[in-house]
């Protein structure tokens, strides 16, 4: 206990799933957690839960697909405890996909905005303060969807592989400041899952049966752990890594085919 003590993290899409369970394992060690959350009610909610926990905690909500209000967050977190040591990129919300002739411009635009810009822009934002404090650690959750190309969710896996790529240049060209930089591809039980699981139990049974470990993660222990070893000094020397969190199933890969019409719903 204690590895993250009075360390600052910033924790965006922290009012459910992955980045809430990140949020509460941080907190359980020590570290004071501003939970970034477009959804006030959610946000605040993890915000309580944390500190019941006994962590120092502020939910703020933004929207991060807004180069401003993700500015805004980074200064609301150097204002209140002066310092900024692990930023943890986890917000998502780009759209319902389908197949690849369907896309339209505003589509791949929010996702774009949504999945690479708000992490380009908060990392640009943190980077002064972590160089001025001789280090920091930047984790950004990226996906197996993106490094298999699963079908039917383009607009994600091209934001996600472009953030693994954004990962590693900025692991090599920070590393000379301690700024570690490392990316996550999760498999977790969340409610987006749950959700997906309802919609398409074969597909989820099938993905599931392909697992080695014949389970999805905690979003908490499994997941939540993970991070924390990218934030704590242990990994102080690992930078420019894509971690899979998924049950070794990144190994041989994951048959993703949900059911699709061949042509667009009207």
């Amino acid at each position: 206990m204690g590895r993250l003590q009075d360390r600052v993290c910033i924790v965006t899409g922290a009012g459910r799933g992955i980045g809430r369970g990140v949020a509460r394992r941080f907190a359980r060690e020590g570290a004071h957690v501003l939970v970034a959350e477009r959804d006030p009610a959610s946000g605040e909610q993890t915000r309580a839960d944390l500190e019941t926990l006994g962590a120092q905690a502020v939910a703020l909500a933004i929207d991060v697909g807004r180069r401003d209000e993700v500015d805004a967050m980074v200064a609301a977190a150097v204002e209140r405890w002066g310092r900024i040591d692990v930023l943890v990129n986890n917000a998502w919300a780009g759209g319902a996909g389908g197949r690849i002739e369907w896309y339209d411009d505003d589509t791949l635009e929010d996702a774009w905005r949504v999945g690479f810009m708000s992490c380009f822009w908060s990392m640009k934002a943190v980077f002064p303060h972590m160089k001025a404090q001789g280090g920091g650690s930047v984790i950004n959750m990226c996906s197996l969807n993106g490094v298999n190309a699963h079908a039917f969710t383009m607009h994600y896996n091209a934001a996600k592989e472009a953030l693994r790529a954004l990962t590693r240049t900025a692991a090599v060209e920070w590393g000379r400041h301690q700024i570690r930089c490392n990316a996550i591809c999760p498999a977790a039980a969340t409610e987006a899952y749950e959700a997906f699981l309802h919609a398409n139990p074969e597909v989820a049974a099938e993905m599931l049966a392909q697992n080695p470990m014949g389970r999805m993660g905690d979003p908490e222990q499994y997941i939540g752990g993970v991070a924390l070893f990218l934030a704590c000094d242990d990994s102080r020397y690992l930078s420019g890594n894509t971690l899979f969190a998924d049950g070794a199933s990144h190994v041989n890969g994951v048959s993703w085919r949900p059911e699709m019409p061949e042509e667009l719903p009207r």
